[in-house]
């Protein structure tokens, strides 16, 4: 997974499989485009006007949970 801000365009965008190709992409809202593969999978979104939206596009946290066993 990938997430990259450009200060330029104002845009925050959001790669979950890098290699994957777009094939359609659709503004679900305004100002968030989802890109999806050939077989429909959410690869990427982006985020326009990131700075009006997102807290701090200059800092990033990432959590991973483990599942616990049963």
């Amino acid at each position: 997974m990938k997430v990259a801000y450009d200060a330029n365009t104002d845009t925050l965008t959001v790669i979950f499989k890098e290699d994957a190709t777009v094939a359609e992409s659709d503004e679900e809202k305004r100002g968030v485009i989802l890109d999806y593969d050939e077989h429909g999978n959410l690869v990427s979104l982006e985020i326009l006007d990131a700075s009006k939206t997102v807290t701090r596009t200059n800092r990033i946290e990432f959590e991973a949970v483990e599942a616990s066993v049963a």
